[in-house]
């Protein structure tokens, strides 16, 4: 009697694996990004908001949701605290794209690094080493090459840039404590919730549906760069450790700034590259360092 042919189970290599997830996630959100850019002006940053989050909420419910209660989770208190503040840094970093040029508005942004270690001193009492706070020194003197070392240009757009770094440097370290007993769906699905309740009074205030099939591409784009970079990301995130993962994904700044340059106009003065190599440079140590520390501790 002929025996059943073995399966084929395909192990993919972590070396790999991680890599390829992380980077895919980082030209996703660089998708993310350049429509979030170019999307005509009558969509506001509610507008935008809403469709992420709400086309977030129904595709993770369609996939995940029917095997249970998808919303049960541990430390529900804190799942939507963190939900908020993800959504808050999102819409500021949505604004800071639409009043600034896209490659610099990234590159301010992932100064978030530097807020989580110190929000990581504040919350968990974590010591932050010498060379971390010369890793923070050297961010602020980033930003500071970029603002001019001045409060001018367009304050609006670098002040809404460097709020959602802040707001993403407490959502990373909330999630310290929420990943040991949740998984990154359910982290997510609340995150999408939260930020579809706080966008729906201002979207419900002045609705705005797609017309077009190009609007219509647009905010399918959202939805769908978004959720699939998310979750790219997390799964990326079983294949290599926290660090090397924030190293990967520092990448999106540079495919955000190669396409923001060659195809939007973007400006690329010295001030942009010098502000740029050390903020996202010192984002990488720091988390390099975070990492060695970690691994003396055990």
């Amino acid at each position: 009697m002929p025996q059943p042919a073995p399966s084929r189970q395909v192990k993919l290599d972590a070396a790999v694996a991680g890599p390829l997830f992380m980077l895919a996630a980082a030209l996703l959100f660089t998708l993310l990004n350049l429509i979030v850019k170019q999307i005509g002006p009558a969509y506001t940053i509610w507008h935008i908001g809403f469709y992420r989050f709400f086309g977030g909420v129904v595709v993770l419910l369609l996939i995940f949701g029917r095997h249970g209660n998808a919303y049960r989770g541990h430390n529900t208190r804190l799942l939507i605290i963190r939900g908020f503040t993800g959504s808050a840094a999102f819409l500021c970093v949505v604004t800071a794209i639409r009043l600034l040029p896209v490659s610099t508005a990234l590159v301010i942004f992932y100064a978030f690094p530097a807020f989580s270690a110190v929000f990581a001193r504040l919350i968990y009492g974590e010591r932050i080493s010498r060379e971390g706070i010369g890793c923070i020194v050297m961010v602020i003197v980033g930003i500071g090459v970029l603002f001019d070392f001045s409060l001018s240009g367009n304050l609006a757009g670098q002040a809404m840039a460097l709020a959602g770094s802040a707001f993403a440097g407490l959502t990373v370290t909330l999630i310290k404590t929420l990943r040991e007993k949740n998984g990154p769906v359910i982290i997510y699905l609340y995150f999408c919730t939260m930020g579809m309740l706080v966008t729906l009074p201002q979207f419900a205030m002045a609705p705005l549906i797609p017309a077009t099939a190009m609007d219509w591409a647009m905010v399918l784009g959202i939805v769908f760069s978004s959720v699939v970079a998310q979750l790219s990301m997390n799964q990326g995130f079983f294949y290599c450790r926290g660090w090397e993962g924030g190293v990967f994904m520092s990448s999106e700044v540079i495919f955000t700034a190669i396409v923001g340059i060659a195809f939007l106009g973007d400006p690329a003065s010295w001030r942009f590259w010098t502000g740029g190599l050390l903020i996202v440079g010192s984002a990488v140590a720091l988390n390099r360092f975070k990492a060695n520390h970690a691994r003396s501790e055990k």
